[in-house]
């Protein structure tokens, strides 16, 4: 099959790498054939070398069921999968945090082949039935969909509540449609022009980064990748405010945590989150993230799709197989 393989922090585009298996051990899993998958952040900074990788990126996509033991009713059911494959077993699981299980392997990121392939392996019980008035281009945004309504899940946001979202990207843009439903004073950091443009259609305002006041919000959310975002938010934020952070990105950074103390702010870092919210917020189209997507590659193409997503401005960038 067709596949990305990264390798000491090398992307190749293979056309015979073998495709997965289902052994009888893996009876619970499924191979799900993918009809598009999504480029994000994460793959970025795993290519830089954040987290040690070797295999098939992509943890963003949507497909469908081709082969299953334990569940062949569920053959051709269209799907997304959460993407923590946890043992079930151990203390972290049994306290109901299986994103944090010790023995997971994740889609694209640890351990696990990813979604930048035409088949992948996962769990039966990880994958999710897209309603059939949800498109494949609205689907494939369900993992960071539901990555952003995380943030809800963490941290009580009232409608009184001064919010900034620092980073206007990717994530960005899914966190900004989610936690304008709130009804909170919401703000947006945005660089580019497309950025602006996508958040006043939706009536969210935005901010210039230099013109972000100081010590004045609740609560500062991180998503630019960088450490500039994260200083920035750190002035924005109040005193018993909360600062949430939702980057990964490879290096150290330097904090300076007296002032953290003596301000008395709160640091939430924020993962993965619900699928199921997010397919009703797609279904029901109080989110609309169509208008995220700059490009779509053939898979064969997977390299230029790379070059493309890290031109300035690019929001999404979508692989698919022909």
């Amino acid at each position: 099959m067709q596949a990305l393989w990264l390798e000491n922090n090398r992307l190749t585009y293979r056309d015979n790498v073998p495709k997965p298996k289902l052994l009888h051990e893996q009876a619970d899993e499924a191979l799900v054939r993918v009809h598009l998958a999504g480029i994000c952040a994460t793959d970025l900074e795993l290519v830089k070398g954040y987290y040690p990788y070797t295999g098939i990126l992509g943890h963003e996509f949507v497909g469908e069921i081709v082969e299953t033991a334990q569940a062949p009713e569920r053959i051709g059911e269209r799907v997304v999968g959460e993407i923590n494959a946890a043992c079930g077993i151990c203390h972290t699981c049994l306290r109901g945090q299986a994103t944090h299980c010790e023995q997971r392997t994740v889609l694209g990121i640890v351990n696990r082949d990813g979604a930048f392939a035409e088949y992948l392996r996962l769990p039966l019980k990880n994958l999710i039935t897209v309603p059939a008035s949800i498109s494949d281009e609205a689907a494939v945004f369900t993992e960071p969909l539901a990555a952003a309504l995380e943030i809800q899940e963490q941290v009580i946001i009232r409608p009184s509540d001064q919010v900034l979202i620092v980073g206007a990207g990717r994530l960005g843009q899914l966190m900004a449609q989610t936690l304008v439903l709130t009804g909170c004073h919401l703000q947006v950091v945005a660089r580019y022009d497309k950025q602006r443009q996508l958040l006043s259609a939706y009536h969210i305002s935005w901010v210039d980064e230099n013109a972000v006041p100081s010590r004045a919000f609740d609560i500062v959310i991180e998503a630019t990748g960088s450490i500039g975002g994260l200083t920035l938010a750190r002035q924005a934020v109040r005193p018993r405010g909360t600062i949430v952070l939702k980057s990964t990105f490879k290096g150290d950074i330097s904090i300076n945590f007296s002032t953290l103390i003596v301000d008395e702010i709160t640091l939430v870092g924020s993962r993965c989150g619900p699928f199921a919210p997010a397919l009703r917020l797609l279904e029901k189209k109080l989110i609309n993230p169509i208008l995220f997507i700059d490009e779509r590659f053939p898979f064969d193409k997977v390299l230029s799709a790379f070059e493309c997503v890290v031109l300035p401005g690019t929001l999404k960038v979508l692989l698919y197989f022909k």
